[in-house]
């Protein structure tokens, strides 16, 4: 579909949008708005905003009463073009995709929490470069501000998708609060038939002394999920009588359409996770006002396998030479035990900040913020199932000493007539220390023999500038730029077997990002927008040190990256109605050089092809968003909201990969939808909600067309309902129910099913 196609489709959309008569206007006094999108401008707490931008404000007390919030991400669920994600309730590996990359571009977005950052900057995958939400508590968060693109020039590369601000709530007086949430979820697929529970407790407390606001949370979830792996064998081409006969496969086929065995699943994750926060902020007699927050996570994650496979005797199968429907199996030790892992994990994050009162021409600010993993260790079993869930050979994997910090410095004075300017510097630094140690007890043992390491660091300094003109009183624009010196430094990689120890080369790049936006207020219901802006999202960590191994042969793919250039367009119309808002937008992104994993060979002049992640020449995403949000529809009390996002990307040129030529971009589905449904009545709100997703490929080169299986990127419908009682000042009553429908579906993993969710909540 070409992009005048999808603007003579826009325009159709827009116009019978027009030609719609106005909607009931809200008439209750008490009724809430929206998860509503607002016209972005310039304030000391959103330095360098855009005018002209889109994005959307999720409030966090409508996100309760609509959605069952059990983590913060949560409130992102009917976010438009936005998906988190996550695949069962705690989930750590939760990255958010976007309207123009997938849930493998977890680079592509930045996540602050009151200014400190918690997407991981380390990587850009989906396992441990996602963010760390649970740094806010979904009862803390006070709103959440969802920006799209990279149009805002305090804000680097890492905005080519979105930047998601989470801003919690300080007290004014004394509050208490507590907040219990049982879950129950039902899973059945191939041989497994299980149900999981998932409980959690909550609780709170703060108070304001004069200057002086402070506000303790603390989280306990104990989380078991359905399985998150499954266990498959690639059938061989031919039959044969060998191996010892086994029942209790499924056949099916992989994403690439090859028959296979499912013999298991794994990844059945019991989680328990504890989180503590802490956040003071001192208000000065002279208006300016510091802050300190810091969060403590800890997490015990243990995994467990299952396998479908018995014997003639009934006895469970895990490893070795079977027979399953007259086809010979070899099934290694690590085909099950893979998927079995024990992964504690303690982590800080911290934040520090001092800025000037919001009044008057000149304001500023200063944020610093940290994010240390204490430790982090994943243990591995490398003998085979059963024997292996009590002890034995195995590995560690330690992520300890990994992080980053941030430092900002920005302000803004709007003493020139008609102009508002606003300027800033920014460093970050991440680091990355990856350890994989052999080990005797893969449970308990102490670490052994170094089998692996990779080491590295990336640092970035900045400096932007940003006018927001107004040129009329109905004709704003801003104009912006940003200043990056990018290096990559310290890279090292060792491994025992086969040998290698190298130490990387430095890389730097200077990179000069401009931006530009319009907003024209046409009428009071209608505003019309247009951005452009340029961005350089930098290598990571993990991208540019990373190591492969295939046979006995051991190399870094490629320790030069470049950086990923994206320019970005948006042409939007918002229309206000009442209690009401509809918008359609418009959007177009172009990246040279796209970081993506593509097939290539490994070594030089070998025609073996293998998938790692390499420089694209270029990609480009085409497509509209239709948003709209009305209260009082038809009937007082009744709330309608919904999106749809068409995206249609392609790469446009790879001359490393001619396979990928104008093939879809990998996890990115052409069609995204949502609907929320809310009808309140006295203290009951009801909710209905539907989420819908087209299939995607998981390859550059689009060889895999079978999505609904493991591994694949699947199409789904998933409908959601909740209900809410308030019963007095204090005491509030939920009940819902996730994927009411029950749709089983892989994005890459198997996803939760019909899922049952009760929450009591008191505060006062």
């Amino acid at each position: 579909m070409s992009f005048h196609a999808i603007r003579l489709c826009a325009s159709a959309s827009l116009i019978a949008l027009v030609a719609t008569p106005a909607l009931a206007q809200n008439t209750n006094p008490n009724m809430g708005t929206g998860l509503g999108s607002e016209f972005v401008i310039v304030t000391a707490a959103r330095a360098g905003a855009d005018p002209a931008q889109t994005g959307i404000e999720v409030s966090a007390a409508k996100a309760a009463e609509q959605i069952n919030t059990v983590n913060t991400e949560d409130m992102l669920k009917f976010a438009p073009s936005l998906l988190v994600r996550k695949r069962h309730i705690g989930d750590t590996q939760d990255p958010v995709a976007t309207r123009t990359s997938g849930v493998g571009a977890s680079a592509r977005n930045l996540i602050f929490v009151d200014g400190i950052m918690i997407n991981s900057p380390i990587g850009n995958n989906n396992g441990a470069a996602s963010p760390h939400f649970g740094v806010a508590a979904p009862q803390d968060v006070s709103r959440i501000d969802v920006l799209y693109g990279p149009f805002a020039a305090a804000y680097g590369g890492g905005s080519i998708g979105a930047v998601i601000n989470i801003t919690t709530r300080m007290p004014d007086r004394f509050e208490l609060y507590g907040h219990a949430m049982g879950a129950v979820q039902t899973w059945q697929q191939y041989g497994s038939d299980d149900t999981v529970g998932t409980w959690q407790l909550a609780a709170g407390l703060g108070d304001r002394l004069g200057p002086l606001a402070w506000r303790l949370s603390l989280n306990h979830l104990d989380s078991s999920s359905q399985p998150l792996s499954i266990a498959t064998l690639t059938r061989p081409s031919a039959t044969s009588a060998l191996g010892t006969p086994v029942s209790g496969a499924f056949d099916g086929l992989n994403r690439n359409g090859a028959p296979i065995a499912i013999i298991g699943a794994g990844g059945l994750e019991h989680q328990v996770q504890d989180t503590g926060t802490l956040r003071l902020t001192y208000d000065f007699d002279n208006g300016w006002q510091a802050a300190y927050t810091a969060s403590l996570f800890h997490q015990s994650d243990a995994a467990d396998a299952q396998t479908y496979l018995r014997d003639a005797s009934g006895a469970p199968v895990w490893s070795g030479n079977v027979n399953i429907g007259g086809y010979r199996y070899n099934i290694g030790a690590s085909t099950f035990s893979n998927n079995a892992y024990r992964w504690p994990q303690t982590h800080l994050a911290q934040g520090l900040s001092l800025k000037s009162d919001d009044d008057g021409d000149f304001t500023w600010s200063l944020v610093a913020s940290n994010y240390a993993y204490l430790a982090d260790n994943q243990r591995v079993p490398s003998t085979a199932l059963p024997g292996a869930a009590t002890g034995g050979a195995g590995s560690i994997n330690r992520l300890t000493g990994t992080g980053w910090y941030t430092l900002d410095a920005s302000a803004a004075w709007s003493g020139i007539a008609d102009h508002a300017l606003s300027f800033g510097l920014h460093r970050d630094e991440e680091s990355l220390s990856q350890r994989k140690f052999a080990a005797a007890d893969w449970i308990a043992g102490m670490p052994g023999a170094l089998q692996s390491s990779a080491h590295g660091r990336t640092a970035t300094n900045a400096l932007w500038l940003q006018d927001i003109w107004q040129i009329t009183p109905s004709l704003k624009a801003a104009l912006g730029a940003r200043l990056e010196d990018w290096r990559a430094y310290d890279g090292t990689n060792y491994s025992a077997s086969p040998a290698l120890n190298v130490a990387q080369p430095g890389l730097s790049t200077q990179a000069f990002s401009p931006k530009l936006s319009l907003a024209w207020q046409v009428s009071d219901p209608w505003t019309l927008k247009a951005s452009w802006g340029s961005a350089w999202r930098m290598p990571t960590v993990t991208e540019l040190y990373q190591t492969v191994t295939t046979g006995i042969v051991l190399s870094v793919p490629n320790p030069n990256l470049k950086p990923e250039h994206a320019n970005s367009f948006e042409l939007a119309a918002e229309r206000r109605m009442g209690d009401g808002l509809v918008r359609i937008s418009l959007f177009q992104e172009e990246v040279a050089n796209a970081l993506l994993s593509q097939s290539a060979p490994l070594v030089a002049g070998s025609s073996t092809l293998y998938r790692y992640v390499q420089n694209v020449d270029h990609t480009r995403v085409q497509g509209f968003e239709l948003y709209a949000d009305q209260n009082d529809v038809m009937i007082p009390g009744l709330e309608l909201m919904g999106s749809l996002t068409y995206a249609d990307g392609r790469i446009t040129k790879d001359a490393a990969y001619a396979a990928a030529l104008n093939k879809a971009i990998p996890q990115l589905p052409k069609w995204r939808a949502n609907a929320l449904a809310t009808y309140r009545i006295d203290d009951w709100a009801f909710t209905l909600g539907a989420r819908y997703s087209d299939p995607s490929f998981g390859t550059i080169e689009n060889s895999d067309p079978v999505s609904n299986t493991w591994q694949g990127f699947a199409g789904y419908l998933v409908v959601d309902a909740r209900a809410q009682v308030k019963v007095d000042e204090n005491w509030t009553l939920s009940a819902g129910v996730d994927n009411l429908n029950n749709d089983k579906y892989f994005l890459v993993h198997p996803f939760p099913q019909r899922t049952f969710v009760m929450e009591v909540h008191y505060a006062q």
